[in-house]
C-alpha cells in the first residue's frame, strides 16, 4: 500500500530525553488532546481516536551477514475515514 510521509524527524538523543517525548506522547493519548509534531519548518498534527490499532515491533537490520542494528517501533494507526478500531493478535505486555 502506497504512503505519504506526512513528517520525519530523526537524531541521536539520550534515553532520558526519547522517554520524555513518549512521556508527551502517553499525556496526550490519556488527555485525549491531539499530537503535534514539530522539528524546523516541519509540523503535523494528528488526532487519534479513542481506539486506534497500536503495533509494537522489533526488528534486526543490516546487509546479510551483518545484521547488528536493532531497533524497537511503536505505531499507532487508524483510517482518518471512520475511526473503527482495529483487530488485534493478544494482549500485549511490557516489562
Amino acid at each position: 500500500m502506497p504512503e505519504e510521509v506526512l513528517f520525519k524527524s530523526e537524531s541521536n538523543q539520550s534515553r532520558e530525553e526519547i522517554a520524555s517525548y513518549l512521556r508527551k506522547v502517553a499525556d496526550n493519548l490519556d488527555s485525549g488532546n491531539a499530537i503535534s509534531l514539530k522539528a524546523g519548518s516541519e509540523s503535523v498534527t494528528l488526532n487519534p481516536p479513542a481506539r486506534p490499532t497500536f503495533e509494537v515491533k522489533a526488528e534486526r537490520e543490516g546487509p546479510a551477514g551483518n545484521m547488528t542494528e536493532r531497533s524497537i517501533e511503536f505505531e499507532l494507526e487508524w483510517d482518518e475515514n471512520d475511526g473503527e478500531e482495529g483487530s488485534g493478535s493478544g494482549q500485549l505486555e511490557i516489562e
